[in-house]
């Protein structure tokens, strides 16, 4: 299986990472909107990830 090491990532991970994404995106909020997004997308996604994988332990 290619994610096996994917499982043994803490959620506490996730969500520090999901923080780091959403600085990232208001810092480059003015110098490009479509990244903004993206960031912001990516951030949302790992949060999920996160809390899941939280409720699921």
């Amino acid at each position: 299986m290619p994610f096996s090491s994917f499982k043994n990532i803490p959620p506490l991970v996730f969500y520090f990472a999901s923080i780091i994404c959403f600085v990232t995106a208001n810092v480059s909020k003015d110098k490009s909107l479509s990244f903004y997004y993206i960031l912001l997308g990516v951030g949302l996604v790992l949060f999920l990830i996160g809390l899941l994988r939280k409720l699921k332990r």
